[in-house]
């Protein structure tokens, strides 16, 4: 695996980590009352985008990070539209 694979890899898991303590509180408490829908819609939006993108040039670390980053900030929007 060449360096910046790795730097790209290690970048995204940072980024995507960091939705991880958002997505169990409000899994947990079951309010979503201060985060903004429209941010997590046009947020999942992009990374759905970006995601399409990393699989059109089979880029790894795009495909690997915002596939979790979707999972997440998906889970978080469902919340968001559940838990009203």
């Amino acid at each position: 695996m060449q360096s910046f694979t790795l730097i790209g890899i290690l970048a995204g898991s940072c980024t995507t980590l960091a939705f991880l303590p958002q997505a169990v509180k409000a899994w947990r408490s079951r309010s979503t009352r201060d985060l903004s829908l429209s941010m997590f819609l046009i947020f999942v939006t992009g990374v759905l985008l970006w995601l399409t993108y990393g699989l059109m040039i089979g880029d790894l670390p795009i495909i690997l990070a915002n596939s979790m980053t979707l999972l997440l900030a998906g889970l978080i929007l469902l919340c968001k539209l559940i838990y009203r």
